[in-house]
């Protein structure tokens, strides 16, 4: 069983922020995969998928971002998970240009408070992360209140670009693995067009 957490906060007022795309990315996954994420399950909204051949469980949780941690050990647990083979976690990432994606195997939370509870409920940064940029190209003064408002309509074509990316992503690591992932997602921007 393969474990898909994408972060974000419960509740109508964050459906469409920035800090919520990991939901999005979610329920983007579902939608191309039949299922339905409805049901309630160790503090998490969970939907079964087979994607790229592997059974996998999609999961929301529902503690809200800063204690994502509780909902993933609790799932990892139930479904006897194993986090560097089996755990894929997507989350805004305001250290990336907006629209872009980037894969990562492990690391640090880099000030990513829902990675940082997941991290110290796994005791463990031995898990696989695709990171949904969300940096405008002006310096963001308030990071929190950023991440927290409302996308504007002007962006919903680029988070639309990068959902289905996220979402081919995840195929693409159960598929053939991180590495081959990694080596095409994780392109500086315009490399395609360099090449």
């Amino acid at each position: 069983m393969k474990l898909v957490v994408g972060l974000g906060n419960p509740g109508i007022e964050y459906q469409f922020t920035p800090h919520n795309l990991g939901f999005l990315a979610i329920d983007r996954l579902a939608e191309q995969h039949g299922a339905h994420v409805d049901n309630r399950r160790c503090r998490a909204l969970t939907g079964k998928a087979v994607i790229a051949g592997a059974e996998t469980l999609l999961a929301k949780p529902e503690t809200f971002m800063n204690l994502s941690g509780v909902a993933v050990r609790e799932l990892g647990a139930e479904y006897e998970i194993d986090p560097s083979r089996d755990l894929v976690v997507i989350y805004d990432e305001l250290d990336l240009p907006f629209g872009t994606i980037r894969i990562r195997q492990r690391g640090s939370s880099a000030g990513h408070k829902g990675v940082e509870s997941i991290i110290g409920a796994l005791g463990t940064q031995e898990f696989l992360r695709i990171r949904l940029g969300t940096a405008r190209d002006y310096p963001v003064r308030d990071g929190e209140r950023y991440v927290l408002s409302q996308l504007k309509k002007s962006q919903y074509a680029v988070v639309d670009e990068m959902l289905d990316a996220a979402a081919e992503a995840v195929k693409l690591i159960f598929a053939e693995g991180a590495t081959a992932a990694m080596s095409r997602f994780n392109r500086k921007v315009g490399a395609a067009e360099e090449e």
